[in-house]
């Protein structure tokens, strides 16, 4: 079992990866800009998925194997430059998408190309630096429910993909590589589409299977 902050955890999203991590048995950490909220959240998830460690996200995120960054497109840089020196050797796992509100169901990615790559020259080379959860809803996350969508998974990093990769089936999802950090423009794009899909056909948490994979793992 592996020791997880989650940066951002007392958001819709942080709670509901959270709350998957610490069912599946990790030593999981509630990060927030507020120990104080992080308490209150962590106490309150507790009820359901036992005892989680909080602190303020700089502190949240010190020596874990795992560090998750659940915030807005908004507070990535500044949330990334605040934990860039804590994290050691953990591999960083970023969730952010280029959202701009009030437009959300346009695609609108950075001038970089996508916010992976913004937030990889940010932390510099030798973070061990990873994408993904990028197209799964966070209130099917934060429930028992089975969550009918696939996980995609980009790096450079090879080991730590397959990291990432391997920590989703105990979270009852199946994660698949997506190839190099690049490609996570194509998820991140994604997004503001499944949005749309999610309005226009009324659903309740659109995503996307992908079929006919000899080799991948199975669905949960």
């Amino acid at each position: 079992m592996a020791s997880i902050a989650v940066i951002g955890g007392t958001g819709a999203l942080g709670k509901g990866i959270a709350r998957r991590l610490a069912k599946a048995g990790h030593a999981v950490t509630i990060g927030s800009r507020s120990a104080e909220k992080a308490q209150s959240v962590a106490e309150e998830m507790a009820k359901d998925v036992g005892e989680l460690g909080f602190a303020a996200n700089e502190d949240a995120a010190a020596g874990k194997d795992i560090v998750i960054v659940t915030v807005p497109y908004a507070s990535q840089a500044d949330t990334l430059a605040l934990i860039r020196d804590k994290v050691g050797d953990a591999v960083i796992v970023d969730t952010t998408v280029p959202l701009v509100p009030p437009k959300v169901m346009r695609v609108q990615l950075p001038d970089a190309g996508c916010a992976a790559l913004e937030a990889k020259a940010l932390l510099g080379e030798d973070v061990r630096f990873v994408t993904a959860f990028h197209n799964v809803s966070a209130h099917l996350l934060d429930s028992d429910d089975p969550v009918d969508c696939d996980i995609l998974v980009f790096s450079d990093d090879i080991e730590a993909r397959k990291t990432i990769v391997d920590l989703c089936p105990g979270m009852g999802l199946r994660g698949l590589s997506g190839g190099s950090l690049n490609n996570s423009a194509a998820a991140e794009a994604l997004t503001s589409i499944l949005i749309y899909m999610n309005k226009t056909y009324k659903a309740d948490g659109a995503g996307i299977r992908f079929t006919n994979l000899a080799d991948a793992p199975a669905i949960p």
